[in-house]
Protein backbone atom coordinates (compact mmCIF):
# COMPACT_ATOMS: atom_id res chain seq x y z
CA UNK A 1 0.00 0.00 0.00
CA UNK A 2 1.32 3.41 -0.94
CA UNK A 3 1.42 5.28 2.40
CA UNK A 4 2.53 8.52 0.77
CA UNK A 5 -1.11 9.18 -0.09
CA UNK A 6 -2.23 8.68 3.52
CA UNK A 7 -4.27 5.84 5.04
CA UNK A 8 -7.02 4.32 2.94
CA UNK A 9 -10.51 5.68 3.60
CA UNK A 10 -13.11 3.06 4.71
CA UNK A 11 -15.97 2.49 2.29
CA UNK A 12 -18.49 3.46 4.95
CA UNK A 13 -16.74 6.04 7.24
CA UNK A 14 -19.94 6.82 9.14
CA UNK A 15 -20.06 3.37 10.73
CA UNK A 16 -16.52 2.93 11.96
CA UNK A 17 -12.97 4.21 11.99
CA UNK A 18 -10.16 1.89 11.08
CA UNK A 19 -7.04 2.33 13.23
CA UNK A 20 -3.78 1.87 11.38
CA UNK A 21 -0.74 0.87 13.40
CA UNK A 22 2.88 0.28 12.52
CA UNK A 23 4.43 -2.62 14.32
CA UNK A 24 7.97 -2.10 15.60
CA UNK A 25 10.79 -4.24 14.31
CA UNK A 26 11.69 -7.02 16.76
CA UNK A 27 14.64 -8.57 15.00
CA UNK A 28 15.68 -10.58 18.04
CA UNK A 29 12.12 -12.07 18.36
CA UNK A 30 12.05 -11.70 22.21
CA UNK A 31 8.65 -13.38 22.66
CA UNK A 32 9.47 -16.40 20.54
CA UNK A 33 6.61 -15.93 18.07
CA UNK A 34 6.85 -18.21 15.08
CA UNK A 35 7.45 -16.65 11.71
CA UNK A 36 5.20 -17.33 8.79
CA UNK A 37 6.83 -19.45 6.06
CA UNK A 38 9.02 -17.36 3.84
CA UNK A 39 9.05 -14.36 6.17
CA UNK A 40 12.36 -12.53 6.34
CA UNK A 41 14.04 -11.58 9.58
CA UNK A 42 13.14 -8.08 10.72
CA UNK A 43 9.85 -7.99 8.80
CA UNK A 44 6.33 -8.23 10.14
CA UNK A 45 5.38 -11.37 11.98
CA UNK A 46 2.09 -13.19 12.15
CA UNK A 47 0.96 -15.11 15.22
CA UNK A 48 0.28 -18.77 14.57
CA UNK A 49 -0.67 -21.68 16.80
CA UNK A 50 1.56 -24.68 17.06
CA UNK A 51 0.09 -27.82 15.49
CA UNK A 52 -1.88 -29.96 17.91
CA UNK A 53 -2.66 -27.13 20.38
CA UNK A 54 -6.37 -26.31 20.84
CA UNK A 55 -7.62 -22.82 21.52
CA UNK A 56 -8.41 -21.98 25.14
CA UNK A 57 -12.19 -22.65 25.66
CA UNK A 58 -12.30 -19.90 28.29
CA UNK A 59 -11.34 -17.33 25.67
CA UNK A 60 -14.01 -18.65 23.32
CA UNK A 61 -16.64 -18.40 26.06
CA UNK A 62 -15.53 -14.85 26.95
CA UNK A 63 -15.76 -13.73 23.31
CA UNK A 64 -19.24 -15.24 23.12
CA UNK A 65 -20.35 -13.31 26.22
CA UNK A 66 -18.95 -10.04 24.83
CA UNK A 67 -20.80 -10.61 21.55
CA UNK A 68 -24.11 -11.18 23.38
CA UNK A 69 -23.70 -8.23 25.76
CA UNK A 70 -26.94 -6.21 26.03
CA UNK A 71 -27.59 -2.48 26.21
CA UNK A 72 -28.79 -0.49 29.23
CA UNK A 73 -32.52 0.12 29.05
CA UNK A 74 -34.02 3.17 30.77
CA UNK A 75 -36.57 2.01 33.34
CA UNK A 76 -38.01 5.37 34.38
CA UNK A 77 -37.84 9.05 33.56
CA UNK A 78 -36.66 11.19 36.48
CA UNK A 79 -37.24 14.90 35.92
CA UNK A 80 -36.39 18.27 37.44
CA UNK A 81 -37.85 21.76 37.09
CA UNK A 82 -36.83 25.25 38.20
CA UNK A 83 -38.75 28.46 38.79
CA UNK A 84 -36.65 31.62 38.80
CA UNK A 85 -38.09 34.23 41.14
CA UNK A 86 -38.87 37.72 39.88
CA UNK A 87 -37.45 39.16 43.12
CA UNK A 88 -35.22 37.53 45.77
CA UNK A 89 -36.93 36.41 48.97
CA UNK A 90 -36.53 39.23 51.49
CA UNK A 91 -34.64 37.41 54.22
CA UNK A 92 -34.13 34.09 56.02
CA UNK A 93 -37.18 34.61 58.21
CA UNK A 94 -39.41 35.08 55.17
CA UNK A 95 -38.02 31.88 53.64
CA UNK A 96 -38.59 30.01 56.89
CA UNK A 97 -42.24 31.16 56.99
CA UNK A 98 -42.83 29.65 53.54
CA UNK A 99 -41.10 26.40 54.50
CA UNK A 100 -43.07 25.95 57.72
CA UNK A 101 -46.32 26.57 55.87
CA UNK A 102 -45.54 23.72 53.47
CA UNK A 103 -44.71 21.35 56.34
CA UNK A 104 -47.82 22.14 58.37
CA UNK A 105 -50.43 22.71 55.62
CA UNK A 106 -49.09 20.01 53.24
CA UNK A 107 -50.35 21.70 50.04
CA UNK A 108 -48.92 18.90 47.85
CA UNK A 109 -51.15 16.26 49.47
CA UNK A 110 -48.22 14.12 50.57
CA UNK A 111 -48.62 11.10 52.88
CA UNK A 112 -46.58 9.63 55.74
CA UNK A 113 -44.42 6.58 55.04
CA UNK A 114 -42.03 4.05 56.57
CA UNK A 115 -38.40 3.62 55.55
CA UNK A 116 -37.02 0.53 57.20
CA UNK A 117 -38.13 0.84 60.81
CA UNK A 118 -38.29 4.65 60.69
CA UNK A 119 -41.56 6.56 60.35
CA UNK A 120 -41.47 9.72 58.24
CA UNK A 121 -43.87 12.66 58.04
CA UNK A 122 -45.41 13.53 54.65
CA UNK A 123 -43.03 16.51 54.26
CA UNK A 124 -39.72 16.88 56.10
CA UNK A 125 -36.66 19.11 55.97
CA UNK A 126 -33.74 17.16 54.53
CA UNK A 127 -31.17 19.97 54.32
CA UNK A 128 -30.68 23.60 55.39
CA UNK A 129 -27.91 26.01 54.43
CA UNK A 130 -27.48 29.63 55.53
CA UNK A 131 -24.55 31.87 54.59
CA UNK A 132 -23.92 35.07 56.57
CA UNK A 133 -21.99 37.98 55.03
CA UNK A 134 -20.24 40.56 57.22
CA UNK A 135 -18.66 43.76 55.91
CA UNK A 136 -15.98 45.73 57.77
CA UNK A 137 -15.67 49.47 57.13
CA UNK A 138 -13.34 52.13 58.49
CA UNK A 139 -14.36 55.59 59.71
CA UNK A 140 -14.49 56.82 56.11
CA UNK A 141 -16.99 54.08 55.17
CA UNK A 142 -14.31 52.38 53.12
CA UNK A 143 -14.44 48.59 52.97
CA UNK A 144 -11.44 47.10 54.78
CA UNK A 145 -12.52 43.47 55.11
CA UNK A 146 -15.25 40.86 54.81
CA UNK A 147 -16.28 37.68 56.60
CA UNK A 148 -18.36 34.73 55.44
CA UNK A 149 -19.82 32.08 57.74
CA UNK A 150 -22.04 29.11 56.92
CA UNK A 151 -24.64 27.54 59.20
CA UNK A 152 -26.96 24.54 58.97
CA UNK A 153 -29.85 25.95 61.03
CA UNK A 154 -31.70 29.24 61.12
CA UNK A 155 -31.06 29.59 64.86
CA UNK A 156 -27.32 29.09 64.32
CA UNK A 157 -27.35 31.60 61.48
CA UNK A 158 -28.85 34.31 63.67
CA UNK A 159 -26.65 33.56 66.67
CA UNK A 160 -23.55 33.49 64.48
CA UNK A 161 -24.23 36.91 63.00
CA UNK A 162 -24.68 38.39 66.46
CA UNK A 163 -21.46 36.81 67.71
CA UNK A 164 -19.41 38.00 64.73
CA UNK A 165 -20.65 41.57 64.99
CA UNK A 166 -19.88 41.61 68.73
CA UNK A 167 -16.34 40.30 68.25
CA UNK A 168 -14.27 43.40 69.03
CA UNK A 169 -10.95 41.65 68.50
CA UNK A 170 -11.97 40.62 65.00
CA UNK A 171 -13.13 44.15 64.16
CA UNK A 172 -9.81 45.55 65.42
CA UNK A 173 -7.91 43.05 63.32
CA UNK A 174 -9.82 44.18 60.23
CA UNK A 175 -9.34 47.82 61.14
CA UNK A 176 -13.01 48.69 60.92
CA UNK A 177 -16.46 48.10 62.39
CA UNK A 178 -18.62 45.10 61.46
CA UNK A 179 -21.99 45.39 59.74
CA UNK A 180 -24.27 42.80 58.19
CA UNK A 181 -24.24 42.57 54.38
CA UNK A 182 -27.77 41.15 54.17
CA UNK A 183 -28.15 41.83 50.45
CA UNK A 184 -25.51 39.22 49.60
CA UNK A 185 -26.53 36.57 52.13
CA UNK A 186 -27.76 33.23 50.77
CA UNK A 187 -29.94 30.53 52.25
CA UNK A 188 -31.87 27.47 51.11
CA UNK A 189 -34.01 24.69 52.55
CA UNK A 190 -34.68 21.33 50.87
CA UNK A 191 -37.94 19.49 51.63
CA UNK A 192 -38.34 15.74 51.14
CA UNK A 193 -41.90 14.98 50.01
CA UNK A 194 -43.68 11.61 49.69
CA UNK A 195 -46.39 11.53 47.04
CA UNK A 196 -49.42 9.18 47.33
CA UNK A 197 -48.18 7.39 44.19
CA UNK A 198 -45.06 6.31 46.12
CA UNK A 199 -42.61 8.79 44.61
CA UNK A 200 -40.15 10.54 46.89
CA UNK A 201 -39.23 13.94 45.47
CA UNK A 202 -37.53 17.13 46.68
CA UNK A 203 -38.49 20.79 46.69
CA UNK A 204 -35.64 23.24 47.36
CA UNK A 205 -36.46 26.83 48.21
CA UNK A 206 -33.61 29.31 47.95
CA UNK A 207 -33.49 33.07 47.87
CA UNK A 208 -33.70 33.31 44.08
CA UNK A 209 -35.44 30.16 42.86
CA UNK A 210 -37.57 27.10 43.64
CA UNK A 211 -36.27 23.76 42.39
CA UNK A 212 -38.25 20.54 42.02
CA UNK A 213 -36.15 17.36 41.57
CA UNK A 214 -36.41 13.56 41.41
CA UNK A 215 -39.99 13.32 40.17
CA UNK A 216 -41.48 11.30 37.32
CA UNK A 217 -45.22 12.02 37.37
CA UNK A 218 -46.06 15.38 35.80
CA UNK A 219 -48.99 15.65 38.21
CA UNK A 220 -46.42 16.36 40.96
CA UNK A 221 -45.05 19.32 39.02
CA UNK A 222 -48.59 20.60 38.52
CA UNK A 223 -49.29 20.48 42.27
CA UNK A 224 -46.06 22.28 43.19
CA UNK A 225 -46.61 24.86 40.47
CA UNK A 226 -50.18 25.55 41.62
CA UNK A 227 -48.95 26.03 45.18
CA UNK A 228 -46.10 28.36 44.11
CA UNK A 229 -48.57 30.50 42.16
CA UNK A 230 -50.49 31.06 45.38
CA UNK A 231 -47.44 32.37 47.30
CA UNK A 232 -46.72 36.04 46.44
CA UNK A 233 -43.02 35.78 47.31
CA UNK A 234 -42.60 32.95 44.75
CA UNK A 235 -44.09 34.79 41.76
Amino acid sequence: MDMSKGPATPKNPERFFKVLTVRPDRSDNPRGFEKSPGEKSGGRRSLSHKPGLARNPRHQEKNKEETNMGDFVQSNNVKSAVRKLANPIADADALNTIVEAVITANPFGCIAYMSGSTSHAPVEKSREAYTAKILYEDTNAKSVGTATDRFTTLAGFKAGITAIQANAALSTAHGGSASRDAEHETYSVTLRCHDPNGELYFVTLSRKQVTLTSFSDDAIKTKVETWADSVPALA
